[in-house]
Order: C-alpha cells, then sequence, then structure tokens
C-alpha cells in the first residue's frame, strides 16, 4: 500500500466522522470551542499536535502533482501552518474561535467541506 493510500484512509475516515458530526451536532462544537480557547495548555498541545503530523507528512508525502495526492501534501501543509499558528499566536486562536462560533454559514461550511473531504480520500484511499 503507498504512503498516499494509507494516509488517505486514516484522513478519509477522521474527515467522514468529523464532518458528520460537525454538520449534526453545531452545538457540542460550540462548547468545544469555548473551552478550548479557556485552555492555554489544551491550545498548546494541540499546536503540537498539530505541528507534529504536519511535519511527519511533509517529510514522507511531500508531493505536488496534479492528482488527487496532492489533497495529502495540502493536508501535510495545513497541519504544520495550523501547528505554528497555535504555538506561536495562541492568543489569535480565541479570538478566530469568538468569530468562528458566532457565525452560523461558516460552521456548516466547514462540515460540508470537511464531508465532502472525507468522501474524496475515503473513495481514493479504499475505492480507486
Amino acid at each position: 500500500m503507498g504512503t498516499s493510500v494509507f494516509i488517505a484512509r486514516i484522513f478519509g475516515l477522521c474527515y467522514l466522522i468529523i464532518g458528520t458530526g460537525l454538520l449534526f451536532n453545531r452545538k457540542a462544537l460550540r462548547m468545544v470551542m469555548e473551552d478550548f480557547c479557556k485552555n492555554a495548555a489544551l491550545v498548546f498541545f494541540s499546536g503540537m499536535f498539530a505541528l507534529v503530523v504536519g511535519v511527519v507528512i511533509i517529510l514522507k508525502h511531500n508531493i505536488w502533482v496534479a492528482d488527487w495526492t496532492v489533497i495529502v501534501t495540502i493536508i501535510g501543509w495545513a497541519g504544520l501552518i495550523k501547528g505554528v499558528w497555535l504555538i506561536v499566536f495562541p492568543d489569535s486562536a480565541s479570538k478566530f474561535m469568538q468569530f468562528y462560533q458566532k457565525n452560523e454559514g461558516l460552521l456548516l461550511a466547514h462540515s460540508i467541506v470537511a464531508l465532502a473531504f472525507g468522501v474524496v480520500l475515503t473513495f481514493f484511499g479504499f475505492f480507486a
């Protein structure tokens, strides 16, 4: 099994579950975001986790090609950027989350995008 397929399987299933959860349980998501911003240690460790996952994906799969596998590379770079952001600018995370919580359209769009990524990655990871 190739690296692209392996990572697509992991993130595809995760995005399917997360997207579905976001779509059907936005109230719980708002509570999680509110609690997340109040806990500096959680923000920092989330940043470390995103940073490590991003770096691992980039080191193993930094492939810029015109097919579906570029999604895996983009996920890696997004993880790296998010990790750096949460570690270097932790106070901005709270401001971003407050804006995010108040914007119902943004929550809905994020849910749909996560679900779409899940469908695409799961398809390519398991069926293509």
